[in-house]
C-alpha cells in the first residue's frame, strides 16, 4: 500500500483521492488523471480489497476510485465493508466492462457510481465529484 501524506480539506479545495486496482498499469493511468485535475490529489493507492480497507481507514479519502475485478476480495465486496464501516468516502466503482456486462451485485453494493475505466478523465472526475461528493463533512488534519 502506498500512503502519501495531506492536509484534507474540503468545499472547494482540495479532494483526497484512494485508488484501489490490482493493475499497476491503471493505478498509474488514474494517478497520471489525478495529478491533472485542479483541486484533486492522490493520497493513497492500494492493489487489493484488503489493503483498500486499511489505507481507507487510516486516509479518510474524500473519494475512492475502486476496481471491480480483483483477486481475493474484489471491489463489490471490498465495497460494502468499507460502507459499512465509519468511512465517509465516496466510492466509485471501475471496470473495464460495460455496466451492463457486470454482476447483479455491483447495483446493490451501495457504491455512489460506476465509470468505464476508458472513461476516466479530469472533466469525468470533477463531474462524479459534483453530483456524488457534496454531502457535509468534518475537515480532517492528516499530517
Amino acid at each position: 500500500m502506498q500512503e502519501l501524506t495531506i492536509r484534507r480539506t474540503v468545499n472547494g479545495e482540495r479532494i483526497g483521492v484512494v485508488v484501489v486496482d490490482d493493475q499497476a498499469v491503471f493505478r498509474e493511468v488514474a494517478r497520471d488523471v489525478i495529478r491533472a485535475t485542479a483541486g484533486f490529489e492522490l493520497i493513497g493507492e492500494a492493489a487489493s480489497g484488503a489493503e483498500a480497507l486499511r489505507c481507507v481507514a487510516e486516509l479518510h479519502p474524500d473519494l475512492v476510485l475502486m476496481d471491480v475485478h480483483m483477486p481475493e476480495m474484489d471491489g463489490v465486496q471490498a465495497t460494502r465493508m468499507l460502507l459499512g464501516s465509519d468511512s465517509r468516502s465516496v466510492v466509485v466503482l471501475v471496470s473495464l466492462d460495460d455496466r451492463d456486462e457486470l454482476p447483479a451485485a455491483v447495483e446493490a453494493c451501495g457504491a455512489a457510481a460506476f465509470l468505464r475505466k476508458q472513461d476516466l478523465r479530469p472533466s469525468s472526475l470533477r463531474d462524479l465529484w459534483q453530483i456524488h461528493g457534496t454531502r457535509d463533512k468534518e475537515v480532517h488534519d492528516e499530517s
